[in-house]
This record gives structure tokens, C-alpha cells and sequence, in this order.
């Protein structure tokens, strides 16, 4: 059985259990160690495909065609490894196989449970990740806060797996350490009552990580090992740092990993984070600004701008910045402001490049069309993903091929000239109402044009990047749109589907219909992105 590290958080939500999940497995990776991680969310949907990204955060899609939280990316970023079906669980889908289960005899015919046979189903999923991928470490990280109604399940699974192997299973908490103005010093008092709520679950914790926005001191940590019954080494300062990869090197500065192998009477097979070091100097050094216009949707949320809608998005801008020593600005901007007001637009000329990110339905679909157009005239490096390259083909056909009508048949069913459309296994879903988990997910290979800038960027012929949509580029237009300027630039050779489009005499004017971010980390910035960021840099200059 691997080791299990379970990651469950304190006092708030927000107070970042997932990079504290990705960064305690850095470290292992860092001793040597094959480490894989697994995200529970408490919800009932089964998988994130169906969740609001404002309300929820962006949806992260793998290769094998999940549709997870944000978190997996993460993981995915921190610890350069791709992960699987096997890396998530909703409360949905973990009810969804017992009630299975049930239906098909697999009980024996006894009575099911909540407790012990949801947690039993927890626990089988998370010895399962550990055998399939062989890994020295598995760590779960348990949504929500702890006191919430919805993660009891999950608790009661760490407890029982602890129970049962308690020298094999270790259980982290990252709370938050307020420090309110008012008073000018730092509060542990929610801290003890979140480890007061977590004891009543039947669980101490091993190591409590203390989040603030400035470092933990002694008497800070003397207070918390005394009231939450923990020794003062095993509580972890994590103070907000400007790069959230530079994480993993506060913890080891901490000690974090030593304690983690103490714990399990192991001892580190190596000690080497050189290329992760490097990495942040780098980030630290990059100096000379880059300005990235983000023109989206899904930044509104009251009075406040949310961006871990596009989480993903703006990491991969990051990681080609620092990969080319320029420090990334970047800007939010809402494309219905654009709608209501097509003459903004031109606040954009001040940037070095603009991307305009996935989404659905039709709000600010029109002035994402004119941030294009604007783009396009004013030779401004673009880049866009999704919904973003099939805004730019509807803008190509209404002002170059002269299609004034042209839409697409998600923002009007009824449009005359659909050329962006729903591929046809897509139309009976639709009809059906089956929407999860029934887009175009995951990985699909795609075959790159010669003397394009895609192929300059990937510098290979064959490429295969992660999806998730209904709508297509209607191939019925492939040869008025070429004919007038418009590359074709990557095709998926399974079904002669567009995946990418480029214009000719453009500084950088691409569009994709996967989803490059997704597969972008700091250690390897996404080629794409590396190409735009190289073209904002030209322009800067």
C-alpha cells in the first residue's frame, strides 16, 4: 500500500489546499519519490463538466477526457505528470458506483450504508491510484473546509484508513491565521476550533501548515502545538509569496518533507529541486514587462473580479513570459463592455497581445467579434482558444468573405449561415438533453500544416492537445474561407475536423479549438504560447 498523505483545510475555503497539495508532492518528487495526488469535491454533480465557472473556478480537462477542478491542473503543473480518471471524485460519482454496485447483487444482499460503504467506495478509489500508478505517495485533498456537512464522508474515510494503518497514513491541515488590522496581531484562535472540529471527526492532525499573509512566528507556533496537541516542528509557516511555485522551497526551507519522512520512518532517496530553483530565479529575474489583454466572460462576480475562471489561461502566460525572461502584465477586460460600446475596443492598442479564452452561449459574443476585427486591422498578436478561434472564423466570413449574417448555430440556431456548427453525433445528444460529459473531451491528434506558425511552434508535423466542445468549424465553408485568406492550419485526421486557423501577413493570428493551457507547466512552457508570447515581445519593442 503507498503511503497516504490526506490535505484537508481550515477556517475558510480559498486558503489554498491545492498548491499546498502540489507543492508537499514537489518536494517528495524532490527526495526521490514517485508521487501521484487525488482531489475529492464534496459536490453531487459527477464530474465538473456541469458546474458555473464563476461559481466554481475553471474546468480542467485531461487526456483521458475528465472534466475535473482546477486542482488537477495544478497538480499537473507542479508535478509534471498527467493525470486520470483515477485523480478525482465527486460525492456524485462516488454514490453513483455503490448505488451501482447495489443494482448489480454486489453486496450480497446486505443492507447498503451511508457509513461504512460510501467510505468504503473512497477508500478502494484511493488504493486504486496508488496501484495503477505504482506511486510511493498518495496525497487527498479533501474539498470544502473542515465543519462543512458535505466532506464528513470523506473524513470518515481518512479516518478508517488511519485506524486500519495508522503507520501509513498521515493527515496534513492548511487553516488560515488572520492577522486583522484592527488589532495588528496574528489570531489562533480559529485554527484551534477548526482542529477541535477535525478531532470530533476522529482525527488528529500530524502537521498543521498555517496560511497568513505573513510568516508564522515562535510564539505563534508554541500557541497552536500547545492548544491543537501537535509539536511546534510539525507546524508549517506558509506566508503568501509572489510566485506560488516558489512554495515548494518554503517548505523545504520549513523542513516540511523530513518531518513527512520522519513520520513514515523512510529516508529520502536524493535531495534535488535544481531545476525548480532555477525555474523561480528565473521568475524572480524576469524583469522586462509584457502587457496581455485577457478579453472574457466569466471575471464578474458581484462587486469582485474572479480569475481562477481562466486559471489555466493566465498560468500558461506566466510560464512563456518567464521561459523568455519578460515579466507577464496581464489584464481583464469583459467583452460585453465591448458589446455595449463597440468604440472601447481601442483602449486594446496599448497592449503587446490579446487572447480571448473558451466559453459558451451567447453573452458578449459580439464584442469578442470586434475585439478580433480590431486585432486583425491593427496587426496585434491574438490568440484564440475555443470559443476564441471560432469567434475569429465567424469574424473572417462576415467582414473578408463578405457573410454578413455569418454566426454560429450555438448563438443562433436558426442563422442562415452557420459556418461554426454542431458535428453530428453532437445534434442527437442535444436533442436528447445529454450534456454531461458528452462534449468532444480529452486528448485527439491533430496533423500541422507546413510553413505555418503552429508548425514553426510545435516544430513537429503531429501534435495532440486536449478538447472540450459541441461546435465545430462548418466544413462546408473550408473553401470560401481559404480561398480568401483563411489557413487551415492543423487538422484532426480522424474526421477531417479544423483544429487550428492562422491569417497570412500577421504578425501572430492563430486560433485553436483545443485547449493549449491545459497542457503548459512552468518547467515546459505550451509551444503556442511560448510563439505568442515571442510575438507580444516584438511588438513591446
Amino acid at each position: 500500500m503507498s503511503r497516504i498523505i490526506f490535505v484537508g483545510g481550515g477556517v475558510m475555503s480559498g486558503v489554498g489546499k491545492g498548491i499546498a497539495t502540489s507543492s508537499i508532492g514537489k518536494i517528495l518528487q524532490g527526495r526521490g519519490f514517485k508521487v501521484t495526488a487525488i482531489k475529492i469535491d464534496p459536490y453531487v454533480n459527477i464530474d465538473a463538466g456541469t458546474m458555473n465557472p464563476i461559481e466554481h473556478g475553471e474546468v480542467f480537462v485531461t487526456n483521458d477526457a475528465l472534466e475535473c477542478d482546477q486542482d488537477i491542473g495544478n497538480y499537473e503543473r507542479f508535478l509534471s505528470e498527467e493525470f486520470t480518471q483515477d485523480n478525482y471524485m465527486t460525492t456524485g460519482r462516488v454514490y453513483l458506483e455503490v448505488i451501482k454496485k447495489e443494482r448489480n447483487l454486489e453486496y450480497g444482499g446486505k443492507c447498503v450504508e451511508v457509513v461504512p460503504h460510501i467510505p468504503n467506495e473512497v477508500i478502494a478509489r484511493i488504493k486504486r491510484a496508488g496501484r495503477r500508478t505504482k506511486a510511493d505517495f498518495v496525497l487527498v485533498e479533501i474539498g470544502g473546509t473542515v465543519g462543512e456537512y458535505q466532506n464528513l464522508i470523506f473524513l470518515e474515510a481518512a479516518r478508517m484508513m488511519c485506524l486500519k494503518n495508522p503507520n501509513k497514513v498521515l493527515f496534513v491541515m492548511v487553516t488560515y491565521l488572520p492577522v486583522p488590522k484592527s488589532i495588528g496581531e496574528m489570531k489562533t484562535k480559529p485554527t484551534q476550533n477548526a482542529v477541535r472540529i477535525l478531532n470530533e471527526a476522529g482525527i488528529q492532525p500530524d502537521i498543521i501548515i498555517g496560511r497568513s499573509e505573513f510568516p508564522l512566528d515562535e510564539p505563534r507556533k508554541k500557541k497552536i502545538s500547545v492548544f491543537c496537541n501537535i509539536d511546534p516542528k510539525d507546524v508549517v509557516s506558509s506566508p503568501d509569496t509572489e510566485f506560488l511555485y516558489e512554495i515548494p522551497l518554503n517548505f523545504e526551507k520549513e523542513g516540511l518533507s523530513t518531518r513527512i519522512l520522519n513520520k513514515f520512518n523512510m529516508r529520502p532517496k536524493k535531495k534535488d529541486l535544481k531545476d525548480w530553483e532555477s525555474m523561480v530565479n528565473r521568475m524572480k529575474n524576469s524583469k522586462k514587462p509584457v502587457k496581455v489583454a485577457i478579453v472574457g466572460k466569466y471575471f464578474q462576480t458581484g462587486d469582485f473580479v474572479l480569475t481562477d475562471s481562466y486559471l489555466s489561461v493566465i498560468e500558461a502566460i506566466k510560464h512563456a513570459s518567464w521561459n523568455n525572461m519578460l515579466k507577464p502584465e496581464i489584464e481583464w477586460f469583459s467583452a460585453e463592455e465591448y458589446e455595449k460600446n463597440p468604440s472601447k475596443v481601442k483602449e486594446l492598442k496599448d497592449y503587446d497581445g490579446i487572447i480571448i479564452p473558451g466559453g459558451f452561449g451567447s453573452r458578449g459574443i459580439e464584442g469578442k467579434i470586434k475585439v478580433i476585427e480590431f486585432c486583425r486591422e491593427n496587426n496585434i498578436p491574438f490568440l484564440g482558444l475555443c470559443l476564441g478561434m471560432q469567434m475569429a472564423v465567424i469574424e473572417f466570413a462576415r467582414n473578408i468573405c463578405g457573410i454578413k449574417d455569418a454566426n454560429s448555430s450555438e448563438i443562433d440556431p436558426k442563422c442562415s449561415n452557420p459556418v461554426i456548427t454542431l458535428i453530428g453525433d453532437q445534434v442527437d445528444l442535444i436533442n436528447n438533453k445529454k450534456y454531461g460529459a458528452t462534449m468532444r473531451l480529452g486528448a485527439y491528434p491533430c496533423i500541422l500544416k507546413d510553413y505555418t506558425i503552429s508548425y514553426s511552434a510545435y516544430k513537429t508535423k503531429e501534435i495532440s492537445e486536449r478538447h472540450r466542445h459541441r461546435y465545430e468549424l462548418n466544413n462546408d465553408y473550408r473553401t470560401l474561407l481559404e480561398s480568401k485568406g483563411l489557413i487551415m492550419a492543423g487538422i484532426n485526421p480522424e474526421r477531417d475536423l479544423v483544429e487550428i486557423i492562422e491569417l497570412k501577413n500577421h504578425p501572430f493570428f492563430v486560433g485553436t479549438q483545443f485547449h493549449p493551457e491545459f497542457k503548459s507547466t512552468p518547467l515546459v512552457p505550451h509551444p503556442l504560447f511560448n510563439s505568442f508570447i515571442l510575438a507580444c515581445k516584438k511588438r513591446a519593442n
